[in-house]
């Protein structure tokens, strides 16, 4: 099951899943409520996978992407839940949020450089012309386009949700580090790694969804496997 980060969709995903298929995985990526209303909260996020969950099999692969860590960090302890993979994510422990939280490194991202915070909406937009820059900069440029025109308003709520449960302490995880990410930072993506139980790297952006579907998969497999 296939969890998108802030801005995007499940949308983010149909590369992956159409590799994921073709290996006869049965796959679910989730549209998350925060990317659709002002007002959802990381627990409403948390509650669309939990709900997606039940419907699936007993023996599933979580994977967060980026804020999604944090949706995953919550759902992730549902029985059907087996694996918790963090791609380039937030692995948030009690009372930590996307927007605050102690983790070293966080102190050098750069992105709020590209993002528009609309306060009286209660959103926060990506800068068209910073997208490509901090997501997809090793994209064709056609594919960061599309991806750019599809990035939609983000709740601020939910960025500032705590988690309810920790299901890194309660699950098998483990971190897919991106070593040429510009939208999270190498060095944040490590500490919160070191909350795994194991790390792979990959030279790869913030958005390998997109950049490198075909080695993403393969990972997936891997994970999935018994």
């Amino acid at each position: 099951m296939l969890v998108h980060g802030a801005w995007h969709g499940a949308w983010c995903w149909d590369a992956v899943v159409e590799r994921l298929d073709a290996h006869g995985l049965p796959v679910r990526a989730v549209d998350l409520p925060s990317v659709s209303h002002a007002s959802a909260t990381l627990a409403d996020d948390a509650d669309e996978v939990r709900a997606a969950l039940d419907e699936s099999a007993a023996r599933t692969l979580l994977v967060g992407h980026s804020y999604g860590g944090a949706v995953v960090t919550d759902a992730g302890g549902h029985p059907h839940v087996e694996h918790v993979a963090y791609l380039t994510a937030f692995v948030l422990d009690e009372g930590e949020s996307v927007a605050t939280n102690g983790v070293p490194g966080g102190e050098d991202m750069r992105l709020p450089d590209g993002l528009d915070f609309d306060l009286s909406a209660g959103v926060v937009r990506v800068k068209p012309d910073r997208a490509a820059e901090f997501f997809f900069h090793d994209c064709a440029p056609a594919i960061a386009a599309e991806a750019t025109a599809r990035l939609r308003p983000q709740s601020l709520t939910a960025m500032s949700g705590t988690p309810r449960a920790i299901a890194w302490r309660e699950r098998p995880t483990t971190y897919i580090l991106c070593t040429e990410d510009r939208g999270v930072p190498v060095e944040l993506q490590r500490n919160f790694a070191a909350r795994t139980d194991a790390v792979m790297e990959i030279p790869r952006s913030h958005s390998p969804f997109l950049s490198a579907p075909a080695e993403l998969a393969e990972i997936m497999v891997h994970l999935a496997s018994p």
